[in-house]
């Protein structure tokens, strides 16, 4: 089952960016079968969502900006050299951790060596979105990057997708904004705990229910969006 913070309710700050995260890979998972890597996997969140894998190994770097406590890794690599053999994956998954890679151009390549022939590979990227996990937080790739790091690597573009749309990124970040600055420096709730938690349940809730009230009414637009999902197949 999928913690209720990778698949939240209406009510949770993140709601948009990580309800459509959630319903994206749960869309495209069943593309992916056999035996599937997790690159960066951390605490494993999407693994119940894989339903056609036959062996779900995790796989992560232990360096800064994140803490592996209390998480299911399997494997940790030195951020150089994936420590499997040629073709050893049907699948591989990554979601949300090609930002943190510093060299990721050069890490594709080892992803690729331990990917058989015809293995799928999903994963996630955030378009816009703040610095998280920082240090390790360095860069935003565009779908054209992603394609033309994935085809030079020797995969073949199958989907790609997009999280949310111009309105939906603007009204997340807004809503983060809200919850990571007023709640804590501008009002002070910090100091108070019950009151700071009376106002995220009701706060945040409102401003998520009145944004899916009017977002009907406003002009579509995906150039400006939330995360770049693309599933490729190793030629």
């Amino acid at each position: 089952m999928v913690p209720e913070n990778f698949n939240p309710p209406v009510s949770h700050p993140l709601y948009f960016i990580r309800k459509g995260l959630y319903n994206k890979i749960n869309l495209y998972s069943s593309q992916l079968q056999g035996r599937l890597m997790d690159f960066g996997c951390g605490a494993k969140p999407y693994q119940s969502l894989f339903t056609q894998v036959t062996e779900y190994i995790g796989l992560d770097y232990a360096g800064e900006g994140h803490n592996h406590e209390d998480e299911h890794v399997d494997v940790f690599y030195d951020g150089i050299t994936i420590p499997f053999e040629n073709e050893s994956f049907d699948s591989v998954f990554s979601s949300e951790v090609f930002e943190h890679v510093f060299s990721l151009q050069q890490i594709l390549p080892e992803i690729a060596r331990v990917t058989k022939k015809g293995g799928k590979l999903l994963i996630t990227c955030p378009f816009v979105w703040e610095e998280h996990e920082i240090p390790a937080d360095y860069a935003r790739y565009t779908r054209f990057a992603l394609h033309d790091m994935l085809e030079k690597n020797g995969f073949e573009i199958k989907v790609t997708d997009k999280n949310g749309n111009f309105v939906r990124a603007l009204h997340q970040l807004f809503v983060v904004y809200i919850n990571d600055t007023w709640l804590h420096k501008v009002w002070g709730f910090s100091r108070i705990p019950l009151f700071k938690k009376v106002v995220r349940q009701l706060f945040v809730p409102f401003l998520n229910y009145a944004f899916l009230l009017v977002e009907p009414l406003w002009p579509k637009s995906d150039k400006l969006y939330l995360n770049t999902i693309i599933v490729a197949e190793k030629k």
